[in-house]
């Protein structure tokens, strides 16, 4: 099935003669989306790779297709697309992280930290490194360490989702529910689409959270 999508996307791009259509790559991403966002990462994949068939060069989608490996099992095959997506944006945050989190499962802390040093060194003007290196922080239990390089990231860009999303989890751990909720809110502003950021900010609400006052 997932080859004759893809055929039947080459077909469509030829039939443009010059150029793929925008509105069939933008219908097959959004069928993808939805897939995915119900847990159908096959279904999903095969959606994503015809975007991908017509629009070849688009990074968002070739990751779109990692993370759809990813969730399959298919780890070889995901770091392939996260590492294509690099050759091609060396700055691509989602991949970084994706790289990352999968060095982190199989136990690999060492590259992945050398990942994240590697990137701070070249890339010190961005907010990604940063809140790269603030998540392996996290994950290593250390909050105050990577609280501060969450903050540093958000010094760099304000409206950094990412780091906006890995700072509230990092309050949430320090019992500070009320700062995490102004950062789930920030964060939803920047992107709604984020169902599991939503469920956090919900479920806090649900909690009694309030906001922090003017002089916390």
């Amino acid at each position: 099935m997932r080859y004759g999508l893809v055929l039947m996307a080459g077909l469509f791009g030829l039939a443009g003669c010059i150029s793929p259509t925008p509105e069939r790559v933008r219908a097959y991403s959004d069928d993808a989306m939805t897939l995915y966002q119900r847990g159908e990462y096959a279904a999903a994949r095969e959606s994503f790779q015809a975007a991908l068939a017509l629009q070849p060069d688009d990074v968002t989608l070739l990751y779109d297709v990692g993370q759809c490996c990813d969730h399959l099992g298919q780890t070889a095959q995901a770091q392939q697309f996260f590492n294509e997506c690099l050759t091609r944006d060396a700055n691509h945050a989602p991949s970084r992280h994706a790289l990352a989190a999968a060095l982190v499962r199989q136990g690999r802390w060492a590259d992945a930290s050398r990942m994240a040093d590697d990137w701070l060194r070249r890339s010190p003007q961005l907010a990604g490194p940063y809140a790269l290196d603030g998540w392996l922080w996290h994950q290593a239990g250390d909050l105050p360490r990577a609280q501060a390089r969450l903050q540093q990231a958000l010094e760099r860009d304000p409206k950094d989702t990412k780091a906006l999303t890995e700072l509230a989890l990092v309050y949430e751990g320090m019992q500070r529910p009320d700062r995490a909720l102004v950062l789930y809110e920030r964060a939803l502003q920047q992107d709604p689409k984020q169902p599991e950021v939503a469920k956090r900010r919900q479920f806090l609400l649900t909690s009694g959270a309030a906001r922090p006052q003017p002089d916390e």
